[in-house]
């Protein structure tokens, strides 16, 4: 029989789905499961982006250009402007969700063995797309103790070898929460410029900043004009996941030039997901007050419940929604797992996803779970419940 790839070997499995089999089977055994392993929002798609697709008059469903259609690549300009990110639709590639785009920055900016430094813990398909590309993850370990901070710049520089081209990173960030400061930024601006560095930003939750902070774009940076990459997605954004449409930025006009061929050789992004996409963007400005507000809610009843947990450890994220929770176990993955095999709290269980993969250095996150708070207060409510009950009798066993 002919063997896969090496690369095929090599690609980890995700994380955050790795366990359905037995989310799937304690289901069919009449287990309600708590989702909080995955970051798909109970928040109701906009209804009034839903109606711009099914009121198309589209008599043939044809390709778009690869670039993306021209009105919607001109609605994101406006979309960025009114955040602080001057670019115009010649900077804009659309792509087949988050995904793509950070795929297309791999590709249009590094070569097999070239060297990408992430903070850890990251988002876990980062790893799959270098290695997808033959590129190697450099991670730079940030800690719970810190609340998952940048680390020092000294970290970044012992890192750096001539293979490095590129630094990455999530802002806000899943799977931590954690919300970049200015000066946080400006270090990073500073390495990119000293070592001249690609920073690629995947800032698919620019709207979930919380406790009156404000996101600020690598594309709003001064000095990265020629190095900043915006990876994004309407994903979050909306409630719109399936949507598969995301976003290629930057102002290096060499750098759209190759993302464009890989564009074109995918041929072109969704067409109705693009109507969707445009349609959000003339969302009345309120809309994200109450999303931001619930949102904020859930954050908050999280964090209560998981501190007040004996040996539970959860920093406060400033934003995304997503928090990664230190348990008073050996083994996460083995814990996620015994949950949906053999634990249930009247009736119920609870699946999160185990922190180790979203860590590249072997050993670390093994006590840890990411947790996505996107369920209701109730259903978080219900979890906790289950999450409580669990680690007394686990830990009894």
């Amino acid at each position: 029989m002919p063997s896969i790839s090496n690369r095929g070997g090599q690609m980890p499995p995700s994380p955050i789905r790795k366990l359905v089999p037995y989310a799937d089977a304690a289901k069919k055994r009449g287990t309600k499961v708590y989702h909080l392993n995955i970051g798909q929002p109970d928040i109701e798609t906009p209804e009034a982006i839903l109606d711009a697709v099914r009121h198309t008059d589209m008599k043939v469903l044809e390709y778009s250009p690869s670039a993306g259609f021209e009105s919607y690549r001109k609605k994101l300009a406006e979309y960025y402007k009114r955040n602080d990110i001057d670019v115009t639709p010649a900077n804009i590639i659309v792509t087949t969700g988050g995904s793509e785009a950070i795929l297309f920055a791999i590709m249009a900016c590094m070569d097999p063995g070239d060297e990408i430094i992430i903070p850890e813990p990251f988002y876990a398909n980062y790893n799959g797309f270098a290695i997808s590309c033959g590129v190697n993850v450099v991670p730079i370990p940030s800690g719970i103790e810190t609340g998952f901070a940048l680390p020092p710049i000294s970290d970044f520089e012992k890192a750096i070898t001539p293979r490095t081209r590129a630094i990455m990173i999530c802002n806000p960030n899943n799977p931590t929460g954690y919300l970049y400061s200015a000066d946080e930024l400006n270090t990073l601006t500073s390495i990119c410029l000293k070592y001249n560095l690609f920073l690629f930003s995947d800032e698919a939750y620019r709207e979930f900043c919380y406790d009156g902070r404000k996101h600020i774009s690598a594309l709003s940076l001064p000095g990265l004009e020629n190095h900043a990459i915006l990876l994004d997605t309407i994903s979050k954004r909306y409630s719109a996941c399936g949507g598969r449409i995301g976003a290629f930025v930057t102002r290096n006009q060499e750098v759209i030039d190759a993302a464009m061929k890989f564009a074109q050789a995918r041929l072109s992004p969704p067409s109705f997901a693009q109507i969707l996409g445009e349609a959000a963007v003339d969302l009345p400005a309120d809309y994200f007050d109450s999303v931001h507000a619930e949102y904020t809610a859930r954050r908050d009843l999280l964090v209560k419940r998981l501190t007040a947990m004996d040996g539970v450890v959860c920093p406060l994220p400033g934003g995304a929604f997503y928090a990664i929770a230190q348990l008073p176990i050996d083994d996460s993955e083995k814990f996620c797992q015994w949950l949906l095999e053999s634990f249930s709290h009247n009736g119920a269980t609870v699946m999160m996803a185990p922190a180790a993969g979203f860590y590249a250095t072997k050993g670390r996150g093994k006590n840890e779970v990411r947790l996505a708070y996107v369920l209701n207060t109730d259903a978080i409510n219900g979890a906790m419940d289950c999450l409580e009950v669990a680690l007394k009798e686990y830990g009894s066993k």
